[in-house]
């Protein structure tokens, strides 16, 4: 069976990388290390393994409810560690009297840099404070080159993972049933909207799937997807459960409130 006609063309590169992780952790005896990965590239990634008594396959993101994680495959014999998946806790705190930032302000900055965006996890930014989950490999150099966001001097410095802040985010879970999965009909859904107004905020690039924007109504959304809404927030596609006697997708998403 050809793997990749369950997912999209544009993911191709990813399943190859999975799948050669594959090969060379069942050949070597050797445990491979991902970078950080979004909800829908860990489940793709479990999609591929499966349950293969041959390997474990373990996710980390830095603390329980962390949405990128690192995953780690290794030959079935292996119990990986938490502090194994090179995951550090940077953080630094800013003078909220004087500057406000936001989780777009800090990602910015991060950018700038010049590092990948498959090397970040989480971040975590309140009133005073910032946190970001980061690849230990450059966690000194984050340190030393990323000292201000917007007009804010800021100093990072490694804090314990038992340390992250819990954020006030909220995910609201829902249930329901749609015609189908295309991303207009789905963002209807979801935002409760007319599927026309989605169609809309599709149009206008309004609309992100996965952190890339997207602007054809008619995409098909899978599980894992992340969404983002411009105004509106962002919401995840956490189950697609088959189709009822109706011929309806039933669904299981949440939304970031």
């Amino acid at each position: 069976m050809d793997i990749y006609q369950h997912f999209r063309k544009e993911e191709q590169p990813f399943i190859d990388q999975v799948l050669s992780w594959q090969d060379e952790v069942a050949s070597r005896y050797e445990r491979k290390v991902s970078d950080f990965l979004d909800p829908r590239e860990q489940h793709i990634f479990r999609s591929i393994i499966g349950n293969n008594e041959d390997f474990v396959l373990r996710d980390f993101g830095g603390y329980e409810a962390s949405e990128r994680k690192r995953i780690i495959l290794a030959p079935f014999y292996e119990s990986p560690l938490d502090e194994e998946f090179g995951v550090t806790l940077l953080e630094a705190s800013y003078p909220s009297k004087f500057v406000t930032l936001e989780h777009r302000d800090v990602l910015g900055a991060f950018m700038s840099l010049g590092i990948k965006r498959n090397k970040l996890g989480d971040l975590i930014v309140t009133d005073t404070h910032i946190q970001i989950l980061i690849a230990s490999e450059i966690a000194d150099y984050v340190k030393m080159n990323l000292t201000g966001i917007k007009k804010a001097g800021v100093s990072f410095e490694e804090r314990p993972l038992g340390e992250v802040l819990q954020t006030q985010e909220e995910w609201q879970e829902q249930s329901g049933t749609v015609s189908s999965l295309r991303l207009d009909v789905m963002v209807k859904e979801i935002y409760n909207i007319s599927r026309q107004k989605a169609g809309l905020f599709i149009d206008k690039g309004a609309v992100k799937v996965n952190f890339r924007k997207v602007e054809d109504p008619s995409f098909t959304l899978e599980t894992g997807d992340l969404i983002s809404l411009r105004g509106k927030g962002r919401s995840v596609v956490k189950e697609i459960e088959g189709k009822t006697k109706k011929d309806k997708w039933r669904i299981v998403t949440a939304v970031l409130k």
